[in-house]
């Protein structure tokens, strides 16, 4: 892009938002038409897409730490990072904060830029304008309305001029929103966004996990007893015709130079065939596992991942000392305010040796979210030690020891469901015998990889590979999904999964290969719905206790997992996706 241009470009972001002055949100769509009906600057046609997308390439999404998203990211940006490694790339990630998690997974050589007001949920001014748009009835033509849409508009003009002189300074020519205009977690950045694109002709490669529509829908289309869905506030002023019009039209954005790239092939359809977009401008990009997820690893290895995390649960010790459960719970708005990894325990006194050979981990990769469901594993555990082998084997073993560990953080909305899960590990340790409840533990390492002990000690950082390597069995009994990492990290890893079948039930079956020759299939344990029957505890007792027979199960997951999410195919996915948007003039 010539000079002149780049000169005339802030000018023109300037020129096209202070001159509007929306009265409603009808308005705010006659912009939005204006500009996508506007034609675009062309762009150098004889550069290959890979030079021109590596002098900037642009991730953004609300908030990094050590979800999903963040690792997905990180993946995206190593990728890209080996395309374009000829050509100096200039990686750049934007959000509205940056959770000290986050370090271990975004690689220092990336920019980062924080701007305030672009985080989403609760963390968008303290939860104030997501309440206003979708917990609260906004009335159709209506003052408040109005007001509404010219406060969205205000955020939205600060945000895209924000964005738009970062991306000028910093020759951004690629940019990768994670879920902004998918899941609605602050309109004015999918808004801001969308103008700062738009008027600047920069190229957008939409990235979708999640949809407001997987798990929510009108009251008016929930049949007779349906329970109702996690994501049903979006529509709650769907009444609000102009309202729900601008809603619709942004999530996602069917911009001029935008390519969406979703996680399944169910989006896909649905974009296509419900919301209208074109099929040339829709695409899925899968995952990849990382190659130390194959990597053998002995008994030292394990013991020596186990060690680690002890030190980081146990403040550096060696021998854990878990807090009894009644003095967590009491303390617990003091504990999310600066969440710190502890292990909890029925009552004082209590130790647990990391090393210990009698040590069982049943391991949750997710952070603390109700979807998760994660009190499910609490009453499982409760029922094998009722009605299965597993009851014996702690009666004869007085050294055996159990830990539920939980890896993610609590965001902050989700203090009710951290409780919930407290109150079911509290409720399982008061219904069993002392002998039983007082070797149960649960734990919560919120993302930590490290402990300042460890240079000391000559430790490394734990990697998410190692962090699997710590269990026994993986359990992941989760309601809804995009996807359902989860399940392919812990079959590459060489752990048996304990999963249940999530909605959209046609994610879950792509994701463990239902349609494909059974080499390719991914094998499970079946987390039931209804109540445990004793083939299925039978199961999960033998996955604990004797977990050197699940051997064969164990390789074929590990081949299956190879076969379809190897670092190649992603690769090659993504270079196509970039040649093809690069066509996008």
């Amino acid at each position: 892009m010539n000079s002149s241009r780049l000169n005339e470009l802030p000018q023109q972001l300037d020129k096209v938002l202070d001159n509007f002055h929306p009265d409603n949100w009808s308005d705010i769509i006659s912009l939005l038409n204006q500009l996508k009906n506007t034609k675009k600057p062309p762009l150098p046609p004889a550069e290959a897409p890979l030079k021109f997308f590596a002098r900037g390439t642009a991730f953004i999404t609300f908030s990094y730490g050590i979800d999903g998203v963040t690792i997905e990211m990180s993946k995206y940006a190593h990728t890209l990072n080996n395309l374009f490694a000829s050509d100096n790339p200039s990686i750049h990630f934007i959000g509205g904060s940056f959770r000290r998690q986050a370090s271990s997974i975004l690689s220092p050589e990336w920019h980062q830029l924080q701007i305030e007001g672009i985080d989403g949920w609760n963390k968008w001014d303290n939860g104030k304008w997501f309440q206003a748009l979708f917990k609260k009835k906004i009335k159709s033509l209506s003052q408040e309305s109005d007001l509404l849409a010219k406060e969205i508009y205000r955020q939205a003009v600060l945000i895209a001029k924000r964005l738009g002189t970062y991306f000028l300074d910093n020759q951004i020519s690629l940019v990768l929103p994670v879920n902004v205009a998918s899941n609605p977690g602050n309109l004015a950045l999918t808004l801001g966004l969308v103008f700062v694109t738009e008027i600047l002709g920069i190229h957008v490669l939409n990235s979708n996990h999640d949809f407001y529509w997987e798990a929510g829908k009108p009251l008016s289309k929930r049949r007779p007893g349906e329970v109702p869905g996690v994501r049903d506030h979006f529509f709650r002023n769907r009444k609000n015709k102009p309202f729900f019009s601008l809603f619709k039209m942004l999530y996602p954005w069917n911009g001029s130079k935008w390519l969406q790239v979703n996680i399944n092939a169910r989006q896909s359809r649905r974009l296509i065939k419900k919301f209208g977009f074109p099929a040339e401008k829709v695409s899925e990009i899968s995952t990849y596992i990382a190659d130390a997820f194959f990597k053998t690893h002995c008994k030292k290895d394990v013991i020596d991942s186990r060690l680690r995390m002890g030190h980081i649960l146990s403040s550096g010790q060696k021998i854990m000392a878990p807090v009894p459960i009644a003095n967590h719970l009491s303390g617990v708005d003091s504990w999310m305010k600066n969440q710190q990894p502890i292990i909890i325990g029925a009552r004082p006194g209590l130790l647990v040796d990391p090393r210990s050979e009698d040590l069982i981990i049943m391991l949750q990769p997710t952070r603390i979210v109700g979807r998760k469901r994660i009190e499910k594993n609490l009453e499982l555990i409760r029922t094998l030690f009722q009605k299965s082998d597993l009851k014996e084997a702690f009666l004869d073993n007085p050294t055996h020891q159990l830990i539920l560990h939980i890896t993610g953080p609590v965001p902050k909305e989700h203090q009710k469901d951290l409780e919930k899960v407290l109150l079911a590990y509290s409720k399982t340790v008061l219904t069993l015998p002392e002998t039983f409840a007082n070797r149960i533990f649960i734990a919560f390492s919120v993302g930590q990889r490290m402990h300042a002990s460890f240079p000391a000690k000559q430790f490394q950082p734990l990697t998410i590979d190692e962090i699997y390597r710590i269990a026994d069995v993986v359990v992941f009994p989760s309601k809804t999904e995009g996807r359902g990492l989860p399940i392919i990290e812990a079959s590459a890893s060489g752990i048996p999964i304990i999963c249940s079948q999530y909605r959209p039930k046609k994610v879950f079956r792509e994701v463990v290969g239902k349609k494909l020759p059974k080499k390719m299939q991914i094998r499970y344990t079946l987390f039931p719905e209804g109540k445990f029957n004793k083939a299925f505890l039978d199961e999960v007792a033998n996955l604990l206790i004797h977990p050197g027979c699940q051997q064969e199960r164990i390789t074929h997951n590990i081949e299956a997992v190879y076969a379809r999410y190897s670092q190649v195919a992603f690769r090659k996915k993504l270079e196509r996706l970039l040649a093809q948007l690069q066509q996008m003039n």
